[in-house]
């Protein structure tokens, strides 16, 4: 018989410890030769990522130990970090960003006693210099890439163009030796790719106040040995039409995945002089009311990927649910069979065989490999294996809610679960709603330990993708359009009135939470709705003004004009908005979390509303990581973040944890 336990008070093998060792994911797969490559985090190595590679053998390693750290940081939230390829005599190399100098690096891992060498120098100028994308050249001796060169002291004193550097280390210390294949007409840049014939090279560019995930224009250049790219022109795109990918189609036409019509949808253009109807862009799977693309938060992601014979591998759905074979003629897909609800934005292809990584309910991601010649999938890198028994993960339910004016929202809603207890009847759980950040993202439907360490305690989750979120078209992300701070917090409001006026969760005992854009969210949730018991605010924006100004990265320093608002033309909304400005509205407890190496939101914004709050006989705690930047990355952090939570939500929902850590909560 199954013992009785309250909500919140049950016993659980997924410690705080576990959740943190399994924090992460792969990401930016390639191919070198036959051989899988890829990066995959380190929580207990300081946070770093690994260089991986699979052999053909199917035997996985580490390619450089610690530090070794293999990330970029070009608009700090970086992008595809290394490029490899095999030589003439078949042996590796390959190049990469290491974090801690952001040099690039060529190294040989086959060859006898070699020892990565630096390609690039250092600048003491701002952040440096920076380099993404990267695409090898070996038969130019080079690497092309995008560079991100800072010219002053400010976040925003920065030039990107695209740029080769040679393989020799003749620009180790030389930064004239870098040749600059682009100008810096556009303030933000992809990598470049190549056509098949070698002639001429597209990328992706957008200009301030533009994100990429409202307009960004196709450019094209004329390969030119030894000097920049010719006759570049854009082919597509524009200031209301989002182009998150380019690439080129074995026969010379190029591929793109552009929204004008809603959805990101892929699409095909001939360039003019390349083929039959130049200039005519054609949708190649229109109509199905779904996702070909998303948000280009990092530089270098991909959603597609040709194939040799024409097909081409498409990650699509609401969200990034499936992989498929799109045949660009008949407009038919494909799907790949298999449990996985969630693909990352990324992929490789060798002959026949596609890869992938991929997630689903009851597993972590892990590398997936599609034969496309017998339809068959398999697991062939970072398999998830279970750290606990499967039957303490929470069973997710994917719901449509209604908002204010009869919009839907959606949400997965996991409710407390675990095999050991069952709940008092006459007893309600208590629920948290986790905002995610952005806010151009969402919350993908995958196994998330972080979630399991909170429901089979016996505390409910509702992760809620708000209006903005991505995955269901244009329109759904313009609904954040100028309303940042009203309608995700109505959105997170509905969802949580709606679970407990179903009596699927405790009115008296709802909590919310979030991080960088979820952190904003909550505090926000926090200053305008009395809703909450408390709430946990991670890395947040707090001070619209501060941080439309001066204090933040580049990237997004415009942000907030299609966010708020135009600064010059609403300067008051700023302030009627900022959390900070209403501190004085908060009446319930909060945990505050911040990195101090955070650049994006600076830790200089939660000590100004730390100092608002200072005598106001309001329980909260305060908690800063050193070494720690925009999303935590070590172990140790997420476990005594996720421990810390835990204490709020005991402390203020009535509940007894003897086997975390008391938090601190200081009026």
């Amino acid at each position: 018989m199954v013992p009785t336990g309250a909500y919140g008070t049950w016993p659980s093998p997924i410690d705080a410890r576990l959740a943190a060792s399994h924090d992460g994911r792969p990401e930016f797969l390639g191919m070198v030769g036959d051989e899988v490559w890829w990066t995959a985090p380190r929580p207990t190595e300081g946070g770093r990522r690994a260089l991986m590679r699979r052999r053909a053998d199917g035997v996985e390693e580490s390619l450089l130990p610690a530090p070794w750290n293999i990330r970029s940081r070009v608009i700090e939230y970086g992008g595809h970090p290394w490029a490899g390829a095999r030589r003439a005599d078949g042996r590796p190399l390959v190049v990469f960003v290491h974090f801690n100098d952001q040099r690039l690096y060529v190294y040989e891992p086959d060859a006898p006693e070699s020892a990565p060498r630096p390609l690039t120098p250092l600048s003491a100028v701002g952040g440096g210099l920076r380099w993404v994308d990267l695409q090898l050249q070996l038969e130019r001796g080079e690497v092309w890439c995008v560079l991100e060169e800072f010219t002053g002291e400010s976040p925003t004193d920065v030039r990107r163009v695209i740029a080769a550097v040679p393989l020799d280390g003749s620009a180790a210390e030389d930064r004239t030796a870098v040749r600059e294949l682009s100008d810096d007409r556009h303030r933000f840049v992809t990598g470049p790719r190549l056509s098949p014939d070698g002639r001429h090279a597209a990328w992706i560019a957008w200009d301030h106040p533009q994100m990429p995930w409202d307009g960004t224009v196709v450019m094209l250049g004329e390969v030119r040995e030894g000097g920049p790219f010719g006759a570049v022109r854009p082919v597509v795109g524009g200031t209301d039409e989002s182009v998150a990918q380019v690439d080129w189609a074995p026969d010379g036409s190029l591929l793109f995945v552009s929204d004008v019509g809603n959805w990101w949808e892929l699409q095909r253009i001939r360039p003019e002089g390349t083929g039959p109807d130049p200039g005519t862009r054609t949708a190649l799977c229109p109509g199905r009311a779904e996702e070909f693309g998303g948000p280009l938060w990092k530089i270098g992601l991909r959603w597609f990927h040709p194939l040799a014979n024409g097909l081409i591998a498409v990650i699509h759905g609401r969200g990034a649910t499936a992989l498929g074979i799109l045949d660009p003629e008949t407009g038919e897909i494909v799907d790949a069979a298999g449990p996985w609800t969630e693909w990352a934005s990324t992929l490789a292809v060798h002959g026949d065989r596609v890869i992938g990584v991929a997630a689903s309910p009851r597993s972590a991601y892990e590398l997936v490999e599609l034969d496309t010649a017998t339809g068959r999938t398999r697991v062939i890198g970072s398999a998830h294996d279970d750290p606990v028994d499967p039957v303490y993960y929470p069973e997710p339910q994917i719901r449509t809610f209604t908002g204010p004016d009869n919009r839907e929202i959606h949400a997965h809603i996991y409710p407390p679960h675990s095999p050991d207890r069952i709940a008092p009847d006459d007893e309600l759980p208590p629920f948290v709603v986790w905002a995610h950040g952005g806010p151009t993202g969402h919350a993908p439907l995958v196994l998330d330990l972080g979630i399991a360490y909170f429901t089979s305690r016996g505390i409910g989750v509702a992760e809620v993708n708000y209006g903005g979120s991505t995955g269901y078209g244009r329109e759904y992300r313009g609904r954040l359009r100028e309303q940042w701070g009203v309608v995700d917090v109505e959105d997170c409001a509905a969802v949580a009135e709606t679970l407990a006026a179903e009596g699927t969760a405790d009115p008296a005992r709802l909590a919310i939470r979030g991080g960088s854009a979820g952190g904003w969210t909550t505090a926000s949730s926090l200053t305008t709705t009395d809703l909450y018991a408390c709430g946990t605010i991670i890395y947040p924006v707090l001070d619209l003004q501060s941080w439309a100004t001066d204090e933040t990265h580049d990237f997004e320093s415009q942000y907030l004009e299609s966010l708020i608002g135009p600064f010059a033309e609403v300067p008051g909304r700023y302030l009627e908005r900022s959390p900070l400005q209403h501190s004085d509205r908060i009446t319930t407890p909060f945990l505050l979390l911040q990195g101090l190496d955070d650049v994006i939101c600076p830790p200089v914004q939660c000590e100004r509303f730390l100092a608002q709050m200072a005598g106001r006989g309001i329980p909260h705690a305060y908690i800063a990581f050193e070494g720690e930047g925009h999303g935590f990355r070590r172990a140790e952090t997420m476990i005594r973040a996720l421990e810390s939570e835990l204490s709020l939500y005991a402390q203020t929902f009535g509940i007894t944890r003897p086997d975390i850590p008391l938090l601190e909560l200081k009026k």
